[in-house]
């Protein structure tokens, strides 16, 4: 059986922070595969910033079409909104039984509000968690520091995130080199974060 590494988040956009721990998670960890889980936009909650969901997919299907462990997912997308982890890895798990096992991809920045997720010990007895470093404000719960199922995994700390390429490109800024190539090419030509 394959492990997988669910790696969740709104890719918005995707940028080479995203691809660097991913990658470091396929490469240097026992998981098989990373899949790029993108969080459709909740009908509840709709951000002006938030691209649609085929748009924010695209590009994660564009980021990872040259690395054969790196796979995007748009399984979210069919599942009934407001969705939580706990529901997705039940549907993965349903869905392929005897072909994959799945575990979590977070920051430790996640992992220091990991108790406030819904049925999260649900999630802690069937998946193991793959942290990579974060930094955070906060403390870590001394039961996840020692946990069997959580695996700290010595990927770089990346510092870029969605919002600053967001807002640095709105400014005129050139943020080329924070994304996969063909990521930029196609947040160019759709004129997307103007």
């Amino acid at each position: 059986m394959k492990n997988i590494g669910l790696y969740f988040g709104t890719f918005n956009p995707i940028h080479i922070g995203h691809l660097v721990i991913a990658n470091h998670m396929a490469e240097f960890s026992d998981l098989d595969e990373v899949w790029f889980v993108v969080t459709p936009q909740s009908p509840f909650k709709t951000k002006k910033t938030l691209l649609d969901n085929h748009h924010r997919y695209e590009m994660v299907y564009e980021a990872t079409v040259d690395y054969p462990k790196l796979r995007p997912s748009k399984i979210e997308f069919d599942l009934p909104q407001p969705n939580y982890t706990v529901n997705t890895l039940a549907h993965l798990m349903d869905k392929h039984p005897a072909q994959y096992t799945f575990s979590l991809i977070m920051g430790e920045d996640n992992l220091k509000g990991f108790h406030k997720w819904k049925n999260y010990e649900t999630i802690l007895e069937n998946h193991a968690i793959y942290v990579y470093p974060r930094v955070s404000e906060g403390v870590v719960e001394h039961r996840f520091k020692t946990h069997e199922k959580i695996h700290r995994v010595n990927a770089p700390i990346m510092e870029i995130s969605s919002t600053f390429i967001r807002k640095a490109h709105k400014n005129g800024k050139n943020i080329k080199p924070m994304l996969p190539p063909e990521v930029w090419k196609y947040m160019d030509e759709m004129n997307f974060y103007r």
